[in-house]
């Protein structure tokens, strides 16, 4: 099972329905983390053994300079619109839990909704 990293701008509400499903999540807010810049963020989150999980789309740019230079990383999820519904996106970060193994996420970006 993945385990989640979510930086500060994913809302709380989709780490407590995760959590009522049993998935590992922990946010930036409650390690004193929120404050980290995004390279630092992805290094924090990779160090943890974390997929990190974002709505920030500089991490994009982020994915792609690492995978330039071959560095690795657990894997980001970029959530690709805050409009998304709470719910979908619980269920589509259970799913990527639950039934990707982290070598599948490693190094790499995911978008949801898949």
């Amino acid at each position: 099972m993945n385990r989640f990293y979510f930086d500060v701008h994913v809302p709380a509400a989709i780490a407590e329905g995760l959590r009522r499903r049993d998935v590992d999540v922990l946010r930036a807010q409650e390690d004193g983390a929120d404050r980290l810049p995004d390279n630092e963020l992805l290094d924090w989150a990779s160090e943890l053994g974390r997929v990190l999980v974002s709505l920030d789309k500089d991490f994009t740019v982020e994915v792609a300079q690492r995978q330039r230079k071959l560095s690795t990383f657990t894997g980001v999820i970029r959530i690709r619109s805050d409009r998304i519904r709470v719910g979908v996106l619980v269920h589509e970060l259970e799913l990527i839990a639950n039934a990707m193994e982290p070598e599948e996420l490693a190094n790499r970006i995911t978008y949801v909704p898949l």
